[in-house]
């Protein structure tokens, strides 16, 4: 199975790209900041990781010794996990944290001590999210593996059960954690070599050292838990369910509305070619939501600001709500539609909208 990319296609709204690119290196340089993190997300950086091991040193060292505050712990840790995720991890695999590769790379993996493979997060969010955005068949992002559950994008077969993904999606999102310390990284490392995906490395040393992070993992945060902290095994069990439930959930309470909405497209290509550039592309294939909500926008990294995201992943998110401004006079310049949900409420009832929508109607319907 080889990897096929498409081209996009040069249109007269070619120099949007162009133009903004300018105008945000203009902001940059003409306020003397950097692209990259700040005091401020540093600051953020110490917070969220605090949020996450804090909990599990107290739980280690018999902060607490029953299941209710025990199983707090967990539910803050659980917020934790989301934080780094969407916060420092996001930014370091795109080179976005710091202009030193090196931080980039150790921050990268965060992820190892949430169960997750950095490798292979770069393939699939960066490479095949960020590149073809919305793209049915190239952004595994809209194909989730339980495809005769959940249907994300208008070309893909619909299934009588899918008539009630709306109410049943969110039980799914809480999953997608689960799947990261399973089976998901070893079965995306065989099918991204098989794509020539995953280049110049040694695949058995590659899935030999995510044996290695899994094994760590499971003895950091499920083992010790269970030999050390002062109840049944099984609450401890819950404990860490919970914890990756609650993480699943609000990453796909985060990640999928800014895509799987009514406004945004599904663009199919045609001999090989999508019809605009892919500034233009990522403008119409995905949404912001809450911009005036700086506590959510604190806690999911920017992730809030996704169209800013997609044009600028390689910038730090703690500069997102002012590159919105930018975005957003520039895109009403050219004529080009800027997605933005005002509250994060409409975004999730936004979202529910489209995954009623997907599941009652065929292919040959339009997205706008």
């Amino acid at each position: 199975m080889e990897f096929k990319t498409v081209k996009f296609a040069k249109t007269k709204r070619d120099d949007f790209g162009a133009v903004l690119n300018k105008r945000v290196r203009a902001y940059f340089k003409d306020n003397n900041i950097s692209r990259h993190a700040n005091v401020t997300m540093v600051i953020k950086t110490i917070v969220v990781f605090a949020l996450y091991l804090v909990p599990y040193v107290v739980m280690l060292t018999g902060g607490f010794t029953s299941f209710w505050p025990v199983l707090g712990l967990w539910v803050i840790m659980a917020l934790g996990m989301g934080g780094i995720g969407f916060s420092v991890m996001h930014d370091a695999n795109h080179g976005a944290y710091s202009k030193h590769a090196w931080v980039n790379k150790l921050l990268s993996h965060s992820l190892d001590i949430l169960g997750g493979s950095p490798i292979n997060w770069q393939v699939q969010h960066n490479v095949l999210h960020h590149s073809f955005t919305n793209i049915p068949g190239m952004d595994e992002d809209i194909a989730p593996p339980t495809k005769k559950l959940l249907r994300f994008s208008p070309y893909e077969p619909r299934t009588k059960l899918q008539k009630y993904q709306h109410l049943y999606a969110w039980f799914f999102y809480g999953l997608m954690t689960f799947t990261w310390i399973t089976s998901k990284d070893f079965r995306q490392t065989s099918r991204f070599s098989r794509m020539g995906l995953i280049k110049n490395r040694s695949i058995p040393r590659l899935v030999f050292f995510q044996v290695i992070a899994k094994i760590l993992y499971y003895f950091f945060f499920l083992g010790l838990p269970i030999m050390l902290v002062d109840i049944p095994w099984w609450q401890t069990v819950l404990g860490f369910v919970t914890m990756h439930f609650l993480a699943g959930v609000v990453l796909g309470i985060v990640f999928q509305p800014a895509h799987v909405v009514p406004e945004t497209e599904f663009p199919v290509a045609k001999d090989g070619a999508i019809e605009n550039e892919l500034a233009v592309h990522q403008l119409l294939t995905t949404a912001d939501f809450a911009p005036r909500n700086k506590l959510l926008g604190w806690y999911v990294g920017g992730l809030n600001y996704q169209v800013e995201h997609h044009l600028f992943p390689d910038i730090c998110h703690i500069h997102y709500p002012q590159l919105a401004k930018i975005v957003k006079q520039t895109a009403e310049e050219f004529g080009l539609p800027y997605h933005c949900q005002d509250t994060f409420g409409e975004a999730l009832r936004k979202h529910a909208q489209m995954l009623k929508k997907l599941g009652n109607e065929d292919l040959n319907w339009s997205v706008n």
